[in-house]
């Protein structure tokens, strides 16, 4: 069965009008005619604004050309829930007329190429806001109109900042993880402009192979976010054959409707030059550290040819501890690039390599601080000295000696250190006849005296040692 829609809409009592994308009319039915009491022939061909006139700028002239315009430009429809549009009487007055529209996209071939408008004179019901039931009534519905309108607004704004976003995101619905959003990020990310309305495993089968697909399962049924960190990802954009590594901070956040996982959120940033980066760094740090090994050990050759007979034995011993400890904080710090080291590192490691075994006879304890690199080299010096003298005169040169090593920061004004070595249990100490190199090393401190102090005392129970240093200026 044929059904002719013009000759129905015509038979319409309700009035229509057909417009199309210049907003000349096409077509109108004998209902928009009695309405608006014109003629075919004085509308036919007629732009909306020349056969009904309204001064620009005016509240009527703008609610229809913003509704007309956004159908234009979104394809969907538009509805006016109240409008005033005054008509010119066959005698030339004017009426005040309101009036309820509705704006229809037509579409043919998949272009809009006309739209409908359905337009309901509401006058008399307009004229009722004396009463007041109807009053109300009309400003619930221009209060939604405005709302209808803020809403949209917001939408669009919202899509326009998700789309811009500089992260990468997308959105997965379903337990087959159908992408339903994914914004510019993510495509040019994935180098795929066709994901939307895709499961992930059609649209990026390389992440499937991956594993990735069992761990948005994982998310989908427990509900707990996946979190990956310098994640290696490899991605085939489309039109290549190869393969790219990319690194990614990414989560997969699940989307829950009253408590139940509906979809998950991909969300996360390309971290690949940064990974690169430090891997650069990484290697040139190597580098570095097998050169100054390298250059510690003909140091320590030239030592030992220099230290060959029996009076000099005892200094080449010393002064190969001393190369080792300096070995040891060197390692500390390539460890951390070359930047700040922990107290805590530098004292266990350095107390370690020169006490071994005796090193359950020192308690450690202090504020996390950290060191600038000259400042860790000092201090791990420092504490190889007195290990040394502990071992042999102190309180680990027997079975029941202890050490006791504190730090803590203070704060007056300036920021500082304060650091005390403490022995008991040990045989008696007396301060030597004369200061060797270790005992003014460590008389001097990791600082020079106008931001610092050190002091060696020399107690009936163990030595202690104290001493301040600016971090700051450190």
């Amino acid at each position: 069965m044929s059904i002719d829609f013009e000759h129905v809409l015509g038979a319409s009592p309700n009035p229509y009008v057909i417009l199309d994308t210049d907003l000349v009319i096409v077509w109108m039915n004998d209902a928009y005619l009695r309405a608006t009491m014109r003629g075919r022939g004085d509308l036919a061909g007629q732009k909306m604004f020349d056969a009904f006139p309204s001064e620009e700028g005016s509240e009527s002239h703008q609610l229809l050309k913003s509704s007309l315009d956004r159908v234009l430009k979104t394809g969907e429809p538009d509805e006016l829930a109240l409008i005033r549009y005054d008509i010119e009487n066959l005698d030339g007055s004017t009426d005040a007329r309101y009036w309820s529209a509705t704006h229809t996209p037509i579409h043919e071939g998949g272009q809009l190429r006309y739209i409908l408008q359905h337009t309901v004179d509401v006058t008399e019901v307009e004229k009722l806001r004396q009463h007041k039931d109807a009053m109300g009534i009309f400003r619930r519905a221009k209060s939604v109109q405005d709302e209808n309108r803020t809403l949209r607004d917001e939408t669009r704004r919202l899509l326009a900042l998700f789309h811009q976003a500089p992260g990468f995101t997308a959105v997965l619905m379903g337990t087959e993880h159908r992408f339903a959003m994914a914004n510019e990020a993510y495509r040019e990310l994935v180098g795929r402009a066709d994901v939307v309305g895709r499961t992930v495993e059609e649209a990026l089968p390389e992440v499937a192979d991956q594993g990735f697909i069992e761990v948005l399962d994982n998310v989908y049924r427990t509900g707990e976010p996946y979190f990956g960190r310098r994640e290696e990802v490899f991605l085939v954009p489309e039109g290549e054959s190869e393969s790219r590594s990319r690194f990614l901070n990414f989560v997969f956040q699940p989307v829950l409707d009253d408590d139940v996982v509906r979809g998950i959120i991909i969300q996360g940033n390309d971290v690949t030059d940064e990974v690169l980066s430090l891997e650069r760094q990484q290697s040139l740090v190597n580098e570095l550290n097998h050169r100054v090994k390298n250059t510690l050990a003909i140091v320590q050759g030239l030592a030992m040819q220099s230290f060959r007979t029996a009076e000099t034995e005892r200094g080449r011993v010393v002064f190969e501890a001393r190369l080792r400890t300096l070995a040891t904080a060197h390692n500390l710090l390539t460890e951390g690039f070359w930047g700040a080291a922990e107290v805590a590192d530098v004292v266990r490691q350095s107390a370690q390599a020169t006490a071994r075994d005796a090193l359950a006879r020192i308690d450690f304890s202090g504020d996390l601080v950290r060191l600038p690199p000259q400042t860790a080299v000092s201090l791990a010096m420092i504490i190889h000295e007195l290990c040394t003298n502990a071992m042999k005169y102190g309180a680990l040169s027997n079975e029941s000696g202890s050490i006791a090593i504190r730090w803590h920061v203070v704060e007056n004004g300036a920021k500082a250190l304060v650091f005390e070595w403490k022995e008991q249990g040990g045989p008696a100490v007396t301060p030597p006849e004369r200061p060797g190199f270790g005992t003014r090393l460590i008389s001097r401190g990791v600082s020079d005296r106008s931001t610092g102090s050190a002091e060696v005392a020399y107690e009936p129970d163990g030595l202690r040692f104290s001493m301040r240093a600016e971090l700051e200026a450190a």
